[in-house]
C-alpha cells in the first residue's frame, strides 16, 4: 500500500474545495459517462497516478466497461476494441492534450476530435481532460490519498 506523503487536501482546504467544486461541474455533462472514463483511466496511466488509475479503472468497470478493452487501453491505437468517437477522445485527451512537452494540440488532431463531437461536448471533453490532469498532478506529486 503506498503511503501519503503529503496530504494537500487537508493542508490546503479551500483549494481542496474549489477542485471538487469544478470536478462536480466537470461531471454535469452531455457526454457518455463510460467515454469519460477511458479518458479519465488514460490520462491518468500517461501521468502516472496510480490512485486515479484504481479509481477510474473501477469505476469503468462497475459502469460495465470490458476487461479487456481497460487491459488494452495503454495500447488502444493498436487495438479494435475502441470506436472512432472514442479513439478521437484518447488522442486529444491522451497523446495531445496530456503530453504538452511536444508542443500546443495540432490542428490535426484537434480537427479529428472536431469531427467526432459538437462544439458543446468538445468544450466538455477538453474540461475534463483539464480536471484530471489537475488531480493527477496531485497525486502523482503529494500520493495525499492511499491505495485500497
Amino acid at each position: 500500500m503506498t503511503s501519503v506523503r503529503l496530504p494537500v487536501d487537508k493542508l490546503a482546504p479551500h483549494i481542496n474545495r474549489a477542485l471538487n467544486a469544478l470536478d462536480a461541474a466537470s461531471r454535469k455533462v452531455s457526454l457518455e459517462p463510460a467515454l469519460l472514463e477511458l479518458v479519465r483511466a488514460r490520462v491518468s496511466q500517461l501521468n502516472g497516478c496510480a490512485y486515479c488509475v484504481d479509481m477510474h479503472t473501477r469505476d469503468a468497470r462497475t459502469g460495465g466497461e470490458s476487461e479487456q478493452r481497460l487491459y488494452a487501453l495503454p495500447v488502444w491505437r493498436e487495438t479494435p476494441f475502441f470506436t472512432d468517437r472514442e479513439r478521437a477522445a484518447l488522442e486529444l485527451a491522451a497523446e495531445a492534450a496530456t503530453r504538452l512537452t511536444g508542443g500546443p494540440v495540432t490542428d490535426e488532431v484537434y480537427d479529428r476530435a472536431a469531427g467526432e463531437f459538437t462544439e458543446v461536448e468538445l468544450a466538455e471533453l477538453i474540461w475534463t481532460i483539464t480536471v484530471i490532469n489537475a488531480w493527477n498532478r496531485l497525486g502523482a506529486t503529494a500520493r495525499p490519498w492511499p491505495l485500497d
